[in-house]
């Protein structure tokens, strides 16, 4: 019994088949995830003490995805395209019209 329950574990959790790649994408999108969570509970505290602490967080959460993304990019690991200026400015118009309703 002790032997089947080995293999079991061998095979559902083989975090060494992880490569670097692997690993930094799931700590991206960790991130993307903690960000969001902060930034629901930062909208929805109504004490100044505790939107001032998850306000710190979520700039070092920021902060950190930054540094992720930037890595992954320098390794080519995560690509963007760049946008078309026109593509840009109607998005930019879009936004700034809604904002001004």
């Amino acid at each position: 019994m002790e032997n089947n329950n080995n293999q079991n574990s061998k095979s559902c959790c083989k975090a060494e088949q992880f490569d670097e790649k692997a690993k930094m994408t799931d700590l991206l999108d960790s991130q993307k995830h903690i960000t969001g969570v902060y930034n629901s509970y930062l909208c929805e505290s109504s004490d100044q003490a505790v939107k001032s602490c998850l306000e710190q967080l979520l700039q070092d959460e920021h902060r950190i995805q930054q540094v992720l993304f930037e890595e992954m990019s320098t390794r080519g690991w995560y690509k963007t395209e760049k946008a078309e200026d026109t593509k840009v400015n109607e998005t930019k118009m879009k936004f700034s019209s809604s904002v001004s309703m």
